[in-house]
């Protein structure tokens, strides 16, 4: 199959975007949830290293590009609408998430309403990219 053709089935938003959801390939566990544009999803598949679009910086953004905390891709998979990826990851260095911890999906809502932090700071962001 051709690359123009596996990308065309991909259902990209009014923006050109995708929803990217990165898994750890061995616990399941969900790490993050970014962005990726047909640029993107062509760069992960050819890097076999994923590469997600930063709104915030209008540019492609591979994962570990600062920090050294690459994501290799195993495996990705369209869902059924066509509209979300999986991208099966393994996470080096153990540190997905900007705040230093093993995945940024780590706030739990508790019964009182509340935003509680359940994972652990693995490493002072500081310290990954430099002071501000």
């Amino acid at each position: 199959m051709s690359q123009s053709t596996w990308l065309e089935q991909i259902r990209f938003n009014e923006q050109g975007l995708v929803a990217a959801i990165a898994q750890d390939a061995d616990s399941g566990q969900v790490l993050m949830m970014a962005w990726m544009d047909r640029e993107a999803v062509a760069e992960t598949v050819l890097r076999g290293e994923a590469v997600y679009f930063s709104r915030s910086r209008q540019r492609l953004w591979h994962k570990g590009e600062t920090s050294g905390h690459v994501q290799r891709v195993h495996e990705i998979r369209l869902d059924c609408d066509g509209d979300t990826l999986l991208l099966q990851v393994s996470q080096l260095g153990g540190i997905a998430c900007h705040t230093g911890r093993a995945r940024c999906l780590f706030r739990r809502l508790n019964e009182q309403g509340e935003w509680v932090s359940t994972d652990p700071v693995l490493r002072d962001p500081d310290d990954i990219y430099g002071q501000s």
